[in-house]
């Protein structure tokens, strides 16, 4: 019998708590250990005096940046730690430290206040009343983060914000401050985002199992397709960063963006195919070995999307902080409020603080818990992520990067099941094909040969096969009927459906629970502070 921790307690003596929990008292102290460090800071660091509205501004500020940290990160990185590119550990730093450079060398200086234009800021003509529902706002957003990531569903930490800002307004000043317009845009990027994530991310798996893993010389198909794949990859990302990452501090236009992108995609190619002219780890023909070849992209994908996240959502979430820290120092309300230095110095060090004390959880639901990734499924992910925000913000489509990256793992999830399926209802098929003559050797000899055949040759096979099973009386053609029931029997479910409805569900709800819960905290907070 396994020991455990209560087996052997004295009578009258309390059990010792299971490891599990202590670690988890652990990682919630260190969290609170940051939060109070940031309200000491301000205490004894800041300017002035800070009254009591900004010290709980900065404690919640802290507490949002860590649920950022402990959510939307995994995005960027579970990919990779999914297919084993990177280890866990590697990819925490990696997500840290490029997390960080994006929100502080390229997070702009000025943010708006009311994300996205939800409310209109002119309906709330007393600042006071204002920060509240900037306060309201901030600490729902964080709440709905939290428990998102206690379940481990990724959820969009925009929409999280844009719900609790909607939820804190209504219940400030009424549904006429909504700009619905908006908000019917954001309802349509719950569908906009992951159908298009998907459809990239599976059209870019296909692409690579029929130009590369359906190729009988695998090795030969590597050489020739994993530069174009590689060189490809680097110009998107070139431009993503370029677009997305660096926007704040460097303005290129599309074209030219694009243009760079180009030429540092076709240097990339060039080195790759050189380098993989005599790469010895392909002579063994498998896809083991193709897969290794993306490693290294996969670790500077992880670290590209992580700086471009940092430029950009780390400001967009701490937006009504910097409102708050705006109206407390001016005694106004403006549509538009700059970020002070320490602001995004919380903002990018809860990042780092939230991704290593919670973030392993949703990592590892993104990366290996939704379908099994390896090497050319994560960069088929990453690459649909990229893409899919570069064609939607040419096309002033609003999207969730959490939903585009779920998006792509589920679309490569049910292509492998379609695919593996269809394969298996093949296979089927002819055996029930030769099945009527009786001859096993044939039957198994067919199959070794099947296996062994190029995506084209297999469809040669198969429609001789037919052909001779409508002119021989011997062998008996496959109904239609008994096709439907071959394909009931061999389906195989890669994706987990218990996973994809928890996410799902988490998704459809992310907007309206948080809003509620912002409406709810108005009243509590206007509660306090009225007379």
């Amino acid at each position: 019998m396994p020991h455990t921790n209560t087996e052997y307690a004295q009578p009258g003596v309390a059990a010792p708590l299971p490891t599990g929990i202590w670690k988890d008292m652990a990682r919630i102290g260190m969290g609170v250990l940051f939060i109070a460090a940031a309200v000491v800071y301000l205490i004894y660091f800041g300017s002035g005096q800070p009254g009591l509205i900004l010290l709980m501004a900065v404690a919640i500020g802290g507490y949002m940046a860590m649920n950022i940290g402990a959510n939307d990160v995994a995005n960027n990185v579970g990919p990779a730690v999914g297919s084993r590119a990177l280890t866990m550990g590697s990819a925490l730093l990696i997500a840290a430290i490029f997390e960080a450079a994006g929100a502080l060398i390229a997070g702009g200086e000025v943010v708006g206040t009311i994300r996205s234009g939800i409310i209109y800021p002119d309906f709330i003509r007393d600042p006071s009343v204002f920060v509240w529902v900037m306060l309201a706002a901030l600490l729902a957003g964080a709440l709905w983060l939290n428990i998102a990531t206690a379940v481990g569903a990724p959820v969009s930490t925009t929409h999280s914000i844009v719900g609790a800002v909607l939820g804190a307004g209504i219940a400030a000043a009424g549904t006429e401050i909504v700009n619905w317009s908006t908000m019917g845009g954001i309802a349509a990027s719950w569908i906009i985002s992951p159908v298009l994530g998907a459809l990239f991310a599976a059209g870019f798996l296909y692409l690579i199992k029929r130009s590369i893993t359906y190729q009988q010389d695998m090795s030969e198909a590597a050489r020739r397709m994993v530069p174009l794949l590689i060189g490809f990859m680097v110009a998107t990302f070139t431009s993503y960063l370029i677009l997305k990452g660096l926007n704040k501090v460097w303005k290129v236009g599309f074209g030219a963006a694009m243009a760079y992108g180009l030429i540092t995609g076709v240097a990339v190619f060039f080195l790759v195919r050189r380098r993989l002219a005599g790469h010895d780890d392909l002579a063994s023909n498998t896809k083991q070995s193709v897969n290794q070849l993306f490693n290294v992209p996969l670790v500077f994908a992880a670290a590209l999307l992580s700086f471009a996240h940092g430029s950009n959502d780390v400001a967009n979430a701490i937006g009504p902080l910097a409102a708050i820290v705006d109206i407390v120092s001016g005694g106004v309300v403006t549509k538009s409020a700059p970020i002070p230095a320490w602001v995004m110095m919380l903002g990018a060090l809860g990042i780092s603080v939230g991704l290593a004390l919670f973030g392993p959880k949703v990592i590892r639901t993104v990366g290996s818990e939704i379908t099994e990734l390896d090497q050319m499924r994560a960069y088929c992910i990453a690459m649909g992520a990229t893409i899919t925000v570069i064609v939607a913000s040419q096309l002033g489509l609003p999207v969730s990067s959490t939903h585009i990256a779920v998006g792509g793992v589920f679309g490569v999830g049910f292509l492998r099941e379609y695919l593996k399926t269809n394969y298996d209802r093949m296979l089927a098929e002819i055996h029930a094909h030769h099945n009527a003559t009786g001859d096993t050797v044939a039957v198994e000899a067919f199959i070794r040969d099947f296996e062994s055949a190029s995506i084209e040759k297999k469809g040669e096979m198969l429609r001789e096969l037919k052909a001779r099973a409508k002119t021989t009386e011997a062998a008996s053609p496959v109904s239609k009927g008994e096709r439907k029931e071959l394909k009931k029997l061999h389906k195989r479910e890669l994706v987990k459906r218990s996973q994809v409805i928890r996410i799902a569900a988490a998704w459809v709800i992310t907007v309206p629970a948080s809003a509620f819960m912002a409406a709810m905290l108005y009243f509590t907070i206007r509660g306090m502070m009225l007379p």
